[in-house]
C-alpha cells in the first residue's frame, strides 16, 4: 500500500507525459462543451487522477481538482493542466530540498539507530 502512495523522483519525462495527459484531459472535456456526455467527463477526469498520481505522486492538490471537474461550466476550465504546473513545481522543490547536502559546520545525528 506505501507503494501507491510513495512519490517518484520526477524526471523531464515525467514531467512531459503528465503535461500531455492534462492537456489531453482538458481539450477533451473543452470539446464536450458545458454539459458534455453522460459520464464521459467523468471517467476522463478519473484517468486523469490516476494517471497523475502515477506519474507525480499523489497529493492532496489532485482531490480538489476533480472534485472541481464534477461541477457543470467550471469543468471546462484548465483545471488539470493548472493542478499538474502547481505539483510539478512543488514536487521539484522537495526533490531539491531533499537532494541538498547539509550546511558546513551542521552534523547530522541519527538517534533512531542503535549503532
Amino acid at each position: 500500500m506505501s507503494k501507491l502512495f510513495r512519490t517518484p523522483t520526477i524526471t523531464r519525462r515525467r514531467i512531459q507525459l503528465a503535461f500531455v495527459v492534462a492537456i489531453l484531459s482538458d481539450a477533451l472535456q473543452l470539446g464536450l462543451g458545458p454539459l458534455g456526455w453522460t459520464f464521459f467527463d467523468e471517467i476522463i477526469d478519473v484517468f486523469a487522477m490516476i494517471l497523475t498520481s502515477w506519474l507525480l505522486g499523489f497529493h492532496l492538490l489532485l482531490v480538489p481538482t476533480f472534485l472541481f471537474e464534477l461541477i457543470p461550466i467550471v469543468d471546462m476550465l484548465p483545471t488539470w493542466t493548472g493542478c499538474v504546473a502547481l505539483l510539478v513545481s512543488l514536487r521539484k522543490k522537495e526533490q531539491s530540498l531533499n537532494s541538498r547536502p547539509p550546511a558546513d559546520g551542521v552534523r547530522i545525528i541519527d538517534v533512531g539507530s542503535d549503532n
